[in-house]
């Protein structure tokens, strides 16, 4: 991935529907793009990541005039990809956002976040959700694989929850014909270490994206393929009887581990 800076007239964003996933009120990302490039995700077709080098000072001048509110930090593009360990615009962006007083909901694959315990733990209601896939290692190192390893991000949410951040895993994107025969398992993690919630939310393929992911989906298994084909058919999200199946199993295996799968 090549990095090349840019300057942005405006950082924060408005969620004009009502957040019923992550909850939140504004939405920020600091890097258009990322390296981890995660095949599911269209943020990997670009060979560039840009970063937004004025956005501190720009969130300084937008939070003045905003009504307090929850702020997704990420809710595009990992705020802890590779580069925030050059440019620590995260981190800048978070002693912010504690500055003046807003709430925020970070998103994240990465264990880079474990830096930033200390100003996470001043911010008001701050909660640090961080995404998996499979607790598989082949399944993970094939979707994607520039990322820590699953037990890690567990590990990481551990420590979070232990410095008093609240903190759960996200079964995000949840891959049909994969992720369905891991939730039981899934949940006997989050139990084991004591997570706070899971939350999930299915894959989306939308425009180009569903073709270069059912050519990756045709190496990874080209059993599956069909199934994917058909399940997705015209629609860029999993047809609807298959989405009710799965609320189903995540509501009754959430029962039974006593796991909340919101917030």
């Amino acid at each position: 991935m090549l990095l090349k800076e840019l300057k942005v007239d405006s950082v924060i964003k408005k969620i004009t529907r009502k957040d019923n996933l992550f909850k939140g009120d504004y939405t920020v990302d600091l890097y258009q793009n990322c390296d981890f490039g995660c095949i599911y995700c269209d943020s990997s077709y670009d060979n560039n990541v840009y970063v937004k080098t004025n956005a501190v000072e720009i969130l300084e001048k937008e939070l003045e005039n905003l009504p307090k509110g929850r702020i997704i930090v990420g809710s595009v593009h990992d705020p802890y990809q590779s580069c925030e360990k050059i440019y620590k615009i995260t981190r800048k962006v978070l002693e912010v956002i504690q500055k003046h007083d807003f709430t925020c909901h970070v998103l994240t694959k990465s264990d880079l976040i474990l830096r930033d315990v200390d100003l996470l733990r001043k911010i008001n209601n701050c909660i640090v959700t961080v995404s998996i896939i499979s607790l598989n290692n082949e399944n993970s190192n094939f979707f994607e694989k520039n990322v820590p390893t699953t037990q890690r991000r567990f590990e990481v949410v551990e420590i979070l929850n232990k410095n008093g951040i609240y903190s759960g895993i996200a079964l995000i994107p949840f891959l049909p014909f994969i992720a369905e025969y891991e939730i039981k398992s899934i949940f006997k993690e989050v139990k084991k270490y004591d997570l706070k919630y899971i939350l999930y939310k299915n894959l989306e393929l939308k425009g180009d994206q569903k073709q270069i992911f059912f050519n990756h989906i045709k190496k990874f298994d080209k059993d599956i393929l069909e199934k994917y084909e058909k399940l997705y058919n015209d629609c860029y999200h999993p047809n609807k009887d298959y989405i009710k199946k799965i609320n189903i199993l995540m509501n009754k295996t959430s029962k039974k581990y006593n796991v909340k799968y919101t917030f």
